[in-house]
């Protein structure tokens, strides 16, 4: 007679568990509690503007046999996601994906995206086009990024971001801190990559917020407070939730075998306690994404959702989707003493052997060319509001991508380093034309630009003495222009050199008079250069190569330009012909060059730089310089880490003089002297 009682038994408890099936209104509208530890919860997803893929690639999700990413998905499916439930929150970083995807969007799904970013569900963070490098860039880089993307955040959603986001750059600046904070009007800046060792002191002290003071001359107004993630920017172990991925998700329906809700509740708490002894005050943020996460957005929400609703039924701590000004907020409340920091996080370094300080050196070619485009920029710009018009444009988008911390840091893949090349070429191209046109307007005699009577043209090959423009002969009725623009805000003077063919030229000034010219033939070195990589970049075969190069002297006012004409000579300008430079033999022990105030000395037995003295100032220094090179370790002994892009790690040999002597031989003249040496097929030095 057990047997029916035992199935009555059963039936019962089927039942039941049926009853409690179906649909839980889950509670995620809190915000924090006093007298609990307030666990923040910050949906994110860290979208690199080109690293493994290119900046396009990553946006459409093309190319996953490298990697798996779509940013064009995770912010469709985030406005989705978000749209559900009120209670939800994300966060944006990258301008340079949300404004690709901004104007594709209808304006039915603008205006949904309009009215989570009004009521603080989609939060905008950093601002910049990208998450910029701390080390490589410039500041004016790093301000110009910065502005652009504030600029169209501010036009789009009238709203200023107030928290620095700078998660996964390698290493920070106090700059970072004093321009890229107080300045800027952020009341806090979070990253995660700071050393290892001081990471580990700063969780004992509970130090790893603190007051950062980005600037000793300003004080107390270049403060700002700072976060330091206790690990890194992905959650806590056990809590990511990113489709695909080994998770364990929160289940919480009682028909499956593996209801889980008690223990992942358990889970979040002891994480959440002992990430709250390493904090001070009873506020600790969880950063719940990682690199181009929410894809599936829904995944990461559906389970956050539980965690807070459960975690706040339990009640032993209180969870809630939050962002990090409003965990400023609840930081700033607190009234809690904070220590300050006065100095960089440089540098960075995650073991005992992986210093990321190879990438202060990786690809210096790329880095050069961002540099000199960031100069160009600014000086088009100038010119720009001189004349009016728009024509500065299209290079704000490359070189707003080339600040992102895998971009100018040298550690992107060589198929992105070469599609951010690209980009910038392309928008200096574009650049270039506004720049000559408008030269032409500021040049005319007639003060007018229609039609120009002066066509400009740029020389980008300048430095391997390729400029088709000043290379033609130039007959006896015709003569070649040169225009030098100065942006700088002070008086400025310098060598111009321009390749040429001619032995006989003269140069004038805008006002008629002659200035003094010097001719320096173009050496083996440079004519070889030439050929090599105008037939790279251009396609072009160039076997006769310009002869001299033209230098002489350009004096131009701050924010302004000066003009000088290059032609034959006529009749009394005949004596003015430019002087050509002279090969003088060492006769002594020491080589002494420079025409004016600046004297440097060279040894004639080795060949090296001895001695700098400057008439002017009076310094008089000894000098020693030689070119090394360190071995590097390949990581095959007890420790596994190799140098590369990341990580200087030689292998401990001594660094390797590449030559202790060299031949000399010095160019002089009357504007300028110059030393060539050649060290080995690799090093040309030129003084």
């Amino acid at each position: 007679m057990a047997l029916p009682l035992v199935l009555l038994v059963l039936l019962a408890a089927v039942t039941a568990a049926r009853e409690a099936h179906g649909y839980v209104a889950y509670n995620t509208s809190a915000g924090t509690v006093a007298g609990l530890l307030n666990v923040h919860l910050v949906p994110h997803s860290h979208d690199d503007v080109g690293w493994l893929k290119t900046v396009d690639q990553y946006y459409v999700g093309s190319n996953n046999s490298i990697q798996g990413a779509c940013v064009m998905n995770t912010l469709d499916s985030v406005v989705d996601a978000l749209a559900r439930d009120p209670g939800r929150k994300f966060v944006v970083a990258e301008q340079a994906f949300f404004q690709r995807w901004w104007v594709e969007k209808s304006p039915q799904i603008q205006a949904i995206v309009h009215k989570l970013v009004d009521s603080g569900q989609l939060e905008f963070i950093n601002g910049g086009w990208c998450m910029h490098d701390e080390a490589a860039t410039h500041y004016i880089d790093m301000i110009d990024q910065t502005t652009l993307g504030h600029r169209v955040i501010k036009k789009q959603f009238n709203k200023t971001p107030r928290a620095g986001w700078q998660i996964d750059p390698f290493g920070h600046s106090a700059v970072q801190a004093y321009l890229l904070g107080t300045e800027l009007g952020f009341d806090s800046v979070h990253f995660a990559r700071i050393d290892y060792q001081d990471r580990a002191k700063r969780k004992d002290d509970k130090g790893l917020e603190v007051i950062w003071q980005g600037s000793r001359t300003f004080g107390s107004s270049s403060q700002i407070f700072t976060n330091a993630f206790p690990v890194h920017y992905s959650p806590p172990d056990g809590f990511s939730f990113e489709v695909l991925n080994d998770m364990t998700p929160v289940q919480d329906d009682p028909l499956l075998f593996d209801t889980n809700v008690e223990q992942r509740v358990n889970d979040f708490v002891s994480a959440a306690i002992a990430q709250a002894n390493v904090t001070r005050t009873n506020h600790i943020m969880w950063t719940m994404g990682d690199d181009f996460n929410y894809q599936y957005a829904e995944s990461w929400f559906r389970n956050m959702d539980r965690l807070i609703h459960y975690v706040n039924k339990d009640g032993r701590v209180h969870a809630l989707y939050s962002t990090p000004s409003i965990y400023t907020d609840a930081k700033h409340a607190s009234n809690e003493s904070w220590p300050l920091k006065r100095d960089d996080y440089f540098p960075y370094a995650d073991s005992t052997n992986a210093y990321w300080t190879g990438y202060f050196t990786s690809r210096p070619t790329f880095k050069g060319y961002v540099r000199m485009l960031s100069g160009y920029y600014l000086a088009a710009r100038q010119i720009e509001f001189l004349v009016g018009g728009s024509f500065t444009s299209s290079l704000e988008d490359p070189l707003g991508i080339a600040q992102h911390h895998d971009a100018v840091s040298g550690t992107a893949k060589q198929h992105t380093t070469d599609d951010y090349s690209k980009r910038l070429a392309l928008g200096a191209s574009q650049v270039e034309k506004g720049v000559n046109t408008a030269l032409a307007c500021l040049t005319s005699s007639k003060g007018t630009c229609m039609p120009p009577a002066v066509k400009f043209s740029q020389c980008q090959l300048l430095n391997i003495s390729y400029c088709p423009s000043t290379e033609e002969q130039i007959s006896g009725g015709k003569g070649l222009v040169i225009t030098a623009y100065n942006p700088l805000g002070w008086e400025h003077s310098d060598f111009i050199r321009v390749p040429v063919n001619d032995l006989h030229l003269v140069v004038k000034s805008s006002d008629g008079s002659f200035v003094d010219s010097q001719l320096v033939e173009v050496d083996n070195v440079t004519s070889n250069l030439r050929k090599l990589y105008v037939k790279a970049y251009l396609g072009i075969n160039t076997d006769k190569p310009p002869k001299y190069w033209l230098v002489f002297q350009a004096s131009v006012p701050p924010m302004g330009w000066n003009t000088y004409f290059v032609s034959k000579p006529k009749g009394a300008g005949s004596n003015r012909m430019g002087y050509v430079s002279s090969i003088a033999s060492p006769s002594k022990d020491t080589v002494e060059v420079g025409p004016g105030s600046l004297k440097m000395t060279f040894s004639s037995a080795s060949g090296q730089l001895t001695r700098m003295f400057n008439s002017i100032t009076g310094v008089d220094l000894p000098i020693q310089q030689s070119f090394l090179w360190y071995g590097s370790n390949s990581g095959d002994g007890a420790d596994s880490q190799a140098s590369g892009a990341y990580i200087f790690r030689p292998d401990g040999s001594t660094p390797t003089v590449v030559s202790r002597s060299v031949p000399l031989k010095v160019i002089r003249g009357p504007l300028v002297d110059e030393v060539h040496q050649q060290f080995s097929p690799w090093i040309y030095q030129i003084f």
